[in-house]
């Protein structure tokens, strides 16, 4: 019988005042206990309006009643049917706006934990591996079996973000040669250089991509398609088909007097810095400036993250700036409320105008002024407009710009035939299939920012799409 209790399992975590001066783990996940009585939530429903919230197809319904007995592992089996980092996307994916916000649970109460409960299982399995690492006869068996089937053909994965680990996970388990190329001398793309480590252990995501070797996949890192090797060279060298992961990583910024100042980053940057290249870590002397008052320009889920970086570097003052309303806010409610919890002041209704320096460069304080909520624009949301005579000045002496990002353009400006829009984004006539013949494309390249599950699904549909292609060709 279902567990009726109305409200979730609890997610243990760090205190407030205790994560802010940590780059531990903010959530610490369920005891076995814990996670058996929230599977057990579950109502089974008959049309599984869950599955159909999910951008991978999770079978959520069949995981969540193996958890509800105890059987992570055979759980975790089922997820992986269809989802390449189940620890990764229980611990980033935006469930209240995809799975859980189709839970039937969630209309008189809280739908169940479906992200914590995938996160558990894929911990589990993740640990039990660990700790019988040399007795693990399915990673042998994996890997053998990639080297094995991958006479079907060779596929070039540019980009080891999630939509690029996704489809390669799939291409893998079809029986072909994969081989991804990441420009950084780690895999992971924003997983890696993106996502701070309270948020998502670099260990863990390390953890998944090891998953993925053991299939037979090859990683290589340092290769910069369009500068060591082009993507006509990749063809050349035999591989059957492309596919495209290479994100949205270049940094947008507002155009306003000021923004070239010392002081002033990218969250791109910021966060690479801190994230990549262990910033945050007495022991390495990344530079980065540790701001005493701090402003992040942004209201998604990498101002979220940048705001908290600096907390957790020393500032005494984090000040988030949003030209629209907290209703408005894309970023995920979780993420704002521990940003709150955490000392992050959130400025609503607040739009930067100038950033101020003194006499070397260095930033002293931004112009803000208010804002009030329109008519909708073509977001759908109500446009901010500027409220007159309402200048002031907020004393900072660091800002971070978080508001949006767009693709790389090397890759098209050395792709001959490959369509872009006017916004660098690659043009696909089906979410995945590109201008050119035997190329596809998927993730943040294609659509602009966005998030990691969605991503993952887009290399999930470029992998069939690449598999019904070869399959013909051949």
């Amino acid at each position: 019988m279902p567990n009726m209790q109305k409200e979730k399992t609890p997610m243990p975590e760090q205190a407030p005042d205790v994560r802010n001066k940590n780059w531990g783990e903010v959530a610490e996940g369920y005891t076995a206990e814990q996670a058996m009585n929230e599977a057990a939530r579950c109502l089974r429903c008959k049309n599984s309006p869950c599955v159909t919230g999910c951008p991978v197809g999770v079978r959520i319904p069949d995981f969540l009643a193996l958890a509800a007995q105890g059987d992570f592992e055979g759980a975790y089996a089922v997820i992986r049917t269809t989802n390449s980092l189940p620890a990764v996307c229980g611990r980033v994916c935006p469930q209240e706006n995809q799975c859980e916000g189709k839970c039937v649970r969630g209309i008189k109460g809280e739908p169940v934990g479906i992200g914590r409960l995938e996160r558990f299982c894929a911990d589990f399995v993740m640990k039990k591996k660990k700790e019988n690492r040399n007795a693990t006869p399915a990673a042998t068996s994996d890997a053998d079996g990639g080297r094995e089937k991958a006479k079907r053909g060779r596929v070039a994965v540019i980009g080891s973000g999630p939509a690029g680990l996704a489809c390669a996970g799939d291409l893998a388990g079809r029986g072909y040669a994969v081989t991804v190329f990441e420009a950084l001398h780690k895999a992971g793309g924003v997983l890696v250089y993106g996502i701070p480590e309270f948020r998502l252990p670099k260990a863990i995501v390390a953890d998944e991509i090891e998953s993925l070797k053991a299939m037979g996949v090859e990683v290589l890192c340092d290769m910069v398609i369009g500068r060591v090797i082009s993507v006509d060279e990749l063809f050349q060298k035999g591989y059957d088909a492309i596919f495209i992961a290479t994100g949205a990583g270049l940094p947008r910024f507002m155009g306003i007097e000021g923004e070239n100042a010392n002081g002033v980053y990218s969250a791109n940057e910021f966060l690479t810095r801190i994230n990549l290249m262990k910033a945050y870590r007495e022991d390495y002397g990344t530079p980065i400036k540790k701001g005493a008052s701090v402003a992040v320009v942004g209201g998604g889920n990498v101002a979220m993250d940048a705001a908290r970086c600096a907390k957790r570097l020393g500032a005494k003052e984090v000040h988030i700036l949003y030209r629209r309303s907290e209703v408005e806010m894309p970023a995920r409610r979780e993420e704002v409320h521990h940003a709150k919890e955490e000392g992050v002041v959130f400025e609503f209704l607040t739009n930067p105008t100038k950033i101020l320096t003194d006499d070397k460069g260095n930033v002293t304080a931004v112009t803000v002024v208010s804002m009030a909520l329109g008519e909708p624009d073509a977001s759908g949301r109500r446009r901010p407009e500027v409220v007159p005579g309402s200048e002031r000045e907020l004393s900072v002496d660091t800002v971070i710009m978080a508001v949006g990002t767009s693709p790389n353009p090397l890759i098209r400006m050395t792709t001959p035939g490959l369509d872009t829009d006017r916004h660098g984004c690659i043009v696909t006539s089906d979410g995945v299939t590109t201008t050119r013949e035997g190329v596809y494309a998927g993730g943040d390249a294609v659509t602009g920012a966005a998030t990691v599950i969605l991503a993952m699904g887009a290399g999930r549909e470029a992998a069939e799409k690449i598999d019904a292609y070869l399959s013909a060709k051949h």
